[in-house]
């Protein structure tokens, strides 16, 4: 049975940029396009960028912004119940985004497994 796996978290992205908004919004693209680029090779099949924030400003001039992204993902896997899916499905996200190199994720919700 196919079952799509979702998982919301935080991602961390040290940037430079000029002022808090600017940071944010190139944080926010920066990682939308990572996002996208697994979606379009069917890594992934659901995404979003729920919110942006400064999570550590420049200590001095010329050093980065580290923003914090809120984001949700899914994946869309085959088992034979909900939780199995649900085992499987973390496992994929978490392998998923440290291929992409987006290691620096931590979740803020238990995986979620519906049927597709």
């Amino acid at each position: 049975m196919e079952f799509a796996v979702s998982r919301a978290g935080t991602a961390h992205v040290t940037l430079h940029g000029g002022a808090d908004a600017t940071a944010c919004a190139d944080a926010r693209t920066e990682f939308a396009t990572t996002l996208e680029r697994l979606e379009a090779d069917d890594a992934i099949t659901d995404w979003e960028v729920t919110d942006a924030g400064v999570y550590e400003h420049p200590a001095a001039p010329f050093d980065p912004y580290t923003i914090a992204l809120e984001f949700t993902v899914s994946v869309t896997v085959e088992a034979d119940d909900a939780d199995a899916a649900t085992e499987i499905g973390a496992e994929t996200i978490d392998e998923i985004l440290e291929r992409a190199d987006l290691s620096a994720v931590s979740f803020a919700t238990a995986p979620a497994a519906s049927a597709a």
